[in-house]
């Protein structure tokens, strides 16, 4: 299918599926990585702006700054600056690193992301919150207190990572696990064994996903910014999901 890469292969269910699916890791157009134009320059800037433009246009509707809207707003903005900080950690994220860029992953990052993502924060513009300052504000220190706490977890993984398991973590010597995998180049079948050093110490010797937790957090926090006691149960569908 006119690769552009050397990792392109077929998935053996077809044109359709292989459309769907992908056939290469990190297609590029013009020398531009598609994937990460895609998921990072397209979706999740458009994320971190939208709540802004949310809550300016609600405030040129009202004629006031909604708190709600406001300070979701600044929590998920805070939240995508974390993810900028951290970008090359999520795009070593297994998912990234397995997921084909086919229409599956693409349309998600072009529609589902600014469609959902942003859906609590959109429900606010034309119906107020009706949160107060001090309502709003509570929500919101706990959903940043979900923020920070993420940071923290994918931090610590981060630097275990790149210190190659000698790093302390809270401390101490850290404890890992050393899974090893394999992969198999797709034009001749060899096989190739890999490595990898799974931290069990800090937050991911509370529990594996623990940063999820935080994540989620987070989520709910923004989506009760939009109360959902006035604007009914929508706001909450991105965190629910």
């Amino acid at each position: 299918y006119a690769p552009s890469t050397a990792d392109c292969g077929k998935s053996g269910g077809g044109v359709i599926f292989d459309y769907y699916w992908g056939t290469e890791l990190y297609p590029r157009v013009f020398d531009i990585d598609i994937k990460k134009f895609v998921n990072c320059r397209f979706a999740m800037t458009y994320w971190q702006l939208a709540g802004l433009s949310f809550a300016y246009k609600s405030y040129t509707l009202h004629g006031r700054w909604d708190p709600g809207l406001v300070l979701a707003a600044l929590s998920q903005y805070l939240y995508l600056v974390k993810f900028f900080a951290w970008e090359i950690g999520y795009m070593r994220s297994i998912d990234i690193i397995v997921d084909r860029a086919g229409f599956y992953e693409t349309w998600g990052c072009l529609v589902w992301v600014p469609c959902v993502y942003t859906l609590h924060s959109r429900c606010g513009v034309r119906a107020p919150t009706q949160l107060s300052w001090l309502g709003a504000s509570i929500i919101f220190v706990v959903g940043l207190l979900g923020v920070g706490l993420n940071f923290w977890a994918d931090a610590q993984r981060m630097r275990f990572r790149e210190s190659n398991g000698k790093g302390k973590v809270w401390g101490r010597k850290p404890v890992y696990i050393k899974a090893k995998y394999v992969t198999a180049d797709p034009t001749n079948g060899t096989l190739t064994e890999h490595s990898s050093l799974l931290l069990a110490s800090g937050w991911w010797g509370v529990a594996r996903h623990l940063q999820y937790s935080f994540e989620l957090t987070a989520a709910w926090s923004w989506g009760l910014l939009a109360n959902p006691i006035q604007n009914g149960p929508l706001p909450l569908f991105y965190a629910a999901f």
